[in-house]
């Protein structure tokens, strides 16, 4: 959907999932190309819940392809893996000499407001980011069900229940890497960031979703001031 959103910049794009949830064998694919002098935030409409599943993963993936002078901001709500959930997620981004992009991907283990805990599943999120064709950054994090138990561990996720990577490629990345730390150090949140070849990587994370969200809010906020007009604030779906 496009909804309008009056004295704002740039489109607002959300992905529905009318579904409601995603279950086992289920498989979604994604594909968002912002073409030049496009300025553009896709986000989706609420909270994309994975449930149990008996023994397929659910597979869910997503394609940005960004080209030179546009600007797209990819900062969809949170996904909630509930237990004995199968996923795997994989996002891979394109980019060109010129682009800008903020990509977010967030999970959280169970809603611990409600007293849900995830004590078994398998999770695999991985990202893929290619400059010019050229990869310049790959990651993953996979928790199988032995793992779970022990992820309470200060290797592991010492105890965060909801964590977040999101990524930045544009201009001035050495400035930009000195805000988003400063901003990091203010958050109530726990976040860091670093460089890694051609893109800023921040991590977050925090014992519940919604602190993680109010710390991506305040981030994305801030952040969002340094980059100026354009597509990389909070998006306006979040608040509905």
């Amino acid at each position: 959907m496009l909804p309008k959103i009056d004295d704002h910049p740039c489109k607002e794009v959300v992905i529905i999932n009318a579904s409601g949830g995603v279950a086992g064998g289920d498989r979604l694919e994604i594909e968002v190309a912002a073409l030049d002098h496009a300025s553009v935030s896709v986000t989706t409409q609420a909270a994309e819940k994975i449930y149990r599943a008996l023994d397929r993963p659910a597979r869910i993936s997503t394609r940005l392809k960004v080209f030179d002078s546009a600007r797209l901001a990819w900062i969809p709500q949170e996904t909630i893996v509930f237990n004995g959930a199968r996923i795997v997620r994989q996002t891979e981004i394109d980019l060109s000499p010129g682009a800008e992009i903020i990509a977010l991907e967030w999970l959280v283990l169970g809603r611990i407001e409600s007293g849900e805990e995830v004590l078994s599943g398998y999770i695999l999120d991985s990202w893929r980011i290619r400059l010019n064709g050229r990869l310049v950054w790959a990651d993953g994090f996979l928790v199988a069900d032995e793992t779970f138990a022990h992820l309470h561990r200060r290797a592991l996720l010492s105890g965060w229940k909801a964590t977040g990577t999101l990524i930045y490629f544009g201009p001035r990345l050495d400035a930009r890497l000195g805000i988003l730390r400063e901003i990091a150090a203010s958050l109530d949140c726990q976040c860091a960031a670093t460089i890694v070849g051609a893109i800023i990587v921040v991590r977050v994370a925090a014992e519940a979703g919604a602190d993680l969200k109010q710390g991506l809010r305040s981030l994305l906020d801030r952040f969002s001031l340094e980059l100026g007009p354009g597509p990389f604030g909070v998006p306006k779906m979040w608040s509905c």
